[in-house]
């Protein structure tokens, strides 16, 4: 789809886009594989290998590392390669990866350095993916229909990350981890056919200037960011948000199944009631970026996602509160909290495909990307001083407060009025 195709006065629905069809049908597929494969590899951990919980930490931590190291470096490939092509080899890997778990559970080899080396595999490829898919969606469909093809992909991800996790127990109750897998490898392969099939047009780029290398794209991209009148805003609030969204994720674990000796399945009740929130988000966010303008649909979600937690932070609840008074409160904080990253993510990343021009989409996502996740690793470490030396409530409200400020940085730039159907490419 060419970028600069003229809008339609009525939109048709983006699932009519055939090239989108196969793009969102291949990227619910994984979702759901990816959900449906994280319950057996939590099982393999604690089972199966019996990692420590040091070793848990690692584990957890190699699933980043990909993006610390080759982050930004893979956003600048994406800018000169091929992103469709990637996708596709992508996939392709993760499903012969996949394949060689199970053949590890079987001969009984696997151990806690082949599961990492798979986990170290599996975030490589996701890096790719990642990095192939954002900056591909703005060439299969007009930029005035993002804000409808994003929504349309956070609500198949919302739903599998809500139903993912039950169909993956009922399958290991039935079929056992290593078929879990099996199952995960063939849907991956079956997603990379569907990938294969998208007809896009990809622009060339132009050959590098004598004595430029990938550092000098990569600088760039990162100027382009951090310089752009309303992309800078809006990264320096994600940042700030994936800082407190670190923490409060941390916390919450702990502040639910301790401090408020939530029952497992009342915890579980609450985590689906923030899927169901973020799916009632993805289907009103594009209607909000309308009639709002693209900033304060934005500005909206990050105001919202500080009630939850202040709520948390600041209500007494305490273990003799009453079972249905504690699981009301959580589960209405996990819905909001997932209404509110429904609405924001959805009109967030359209309006970043829609501001910058095709030849550094991949290098300004990769930026941004890559800070978040490296943001994320600090504060998740920073949760845990803050939970041991200030409590639970407090590290809540530490997490509530820096959503408050990623909400001020929109309020406060040229990004709050901001609209997607007046987004400069330059």
């Amino acid at each position: 789809m060419d970028e600069d195709a003229p809008p339609t006065k009525k939109p048709r629905e983006i699932l009519r886009h055939p090239a989108f069809a196969f793009f969102w049908t291949a990227t619910t597929l994984r979702a759901f594989g990816s959900t449906i494969a994280g319950v057996a590899f939590q099982v393999l951990i604690v089972t199966v290998i019996a990692a420590t919980p040091a070793q848990v930490g690692i584990l957890n931590a190699l699933s980043v590392v990909p993006y610390l190291f080759l982050g930004l470096v893979v956003g600048a490939w994406m800018d000169r390669g091929r992103r469709q092509r990637t996708l596709v080899v992508t996939t392709i890997g993760r499903a012969l990866v996949l394949a060689v778990v199970p053949i590890l559970v079987l001969t009984g080899v696997l151990d806690f350095w082949s599961v990492a080396a798979i986990t170290l595999a599996l975030g490589v490829l996701t890096l790719f993916g990642d990095s192939a898919a954002q900056p591909l969606l703005p060439r299969l469909v007009p930029r005035s229909s993002l804000p409808a093809a994003n929504a349309r992909l956070g609500q198949s991800q919302t739903v599998a990350q809500t139903a993912g996790p039950a169909i993956g127990g009922a399958l290991l109750a039935i079929v056992g981890a290593p078929i879990l897998f099996v199952v995960d490898a063939v849907i991956a392969a079956i997603a990379a056919v569907l990938q294969s099939r998208i007809s896009v047009s990809e622009a060339k780029a132009p050959p590098r200037a004598a004595g430029r290398h990938v550092g000098h794209e990569i600088a760039q991209g990162m100027r382009y960011t951090y310089r752009h009148p309303r992309l800078r805003p809006l990264a320096i609030s994600i940042h700030v948000w994936f800082l407190g969204n670190s923490i409060v994720a941390t916390a919450f674990v702990v502040f639910a199944l301790r401090e408020l000796a939530l029952p497992a399945w009342a915890y579980g009740v609450a985590l689906a009631l923030g899927g169901v929130g973020g799916f009632v988000g993805a289907v009103v966010a594009p209607g909000l970026g309308v009639r709002l303008g693209a900033g304060r649909a934005i500005l909206l979600g990050r105001v919202l996602v500080v009630l939850p937690w202040a709520v948390l932070a600041f209500v007494p609840l305490r273990p003799d509160s009453g079972i249905g008074v504690i699981l009301a409160v959580v589960a209405a904080a996990q819905f909001v909290y997932g209404l509110a990253m429904g609405i924001e993510d959805t009109n967030d990343i359209s309006y970043r495909q829609s501001v910058a021009p095709d030849r550094i989409q991949g290098r300004m996502n990769s930026t941004i990307r890559t800070v978040n996740r490296s943001v994320f690793f600090v504060g998740a470490l920073l949760a845990g001083v803050l939970m041991t030396s200030l409590g639970l409530p407090v590290t809540l409200g530490i997490g509530a407060g820096l959503f408050v400020l990623a909400a001020l940085v929109i309020a406060l730039s040229p990004l709050r009025g901001a609209r997607h159907d007046s987004s400069s490419r330059s």
